[in-house]
């Protein structure tokens, strides 16, 4: 049997839950989650969406992180573009190497039961 650990988190970006709450760290505009300037332009990864009940939602991967997920607030085609309000945490990995994000990518979602991703699941909701 083949042993997967999970990648540890690189950045966790939250949902500003009280605007007037200023004890949190200055907000990004974009989308109502704090530091989203911190995700690097130029880096490749996996990321997680999470309800506020920390359900998992949707799983991804990318080769430019912050511009990818960027087009899950923007396009019309997400998976996730229905329930974009449900997305509480972000969080975002690191991963170089495009097998590893591939591998990883189905291992969480089959693992952690992704409730939107449809095409790599292997299990039934």
């Amino acid at each position: 049997m083949i042993k997967i650990d999970m990648p540890n988190a690189d950045f966790i970006l939250t949902r500003k839950r009280n605007p007037e709450d200023t004890s949190e760290a200055p907000i990004a505009r974009e989308y109502g989650f704090t530091d989203y300037h911190k995700i690097p332009r130029d880096k490749a990864g996996i990321f997680m969406f999470y309800d506020a009940d920390d359900n998992l939602l949707f799983v991804g991967k990318a080769r430019k992180l912050r511009m990818r997920i960027r087009k899950h607030f923007e396009d019309n085609v997400s998976d996730i573009k229905n329930h974009r309000d449900d997305v509480h945490k972000i969080v975002v990995c690191i991963v170089d190497s495009p097998m590893e994000r591939d591998i990883y990518e189905t291992y969480i979602i089959n693992t952690l039961h992704a409730k939107y991703n449809t095409e790599k699941a292997f299990f039934k909701s």
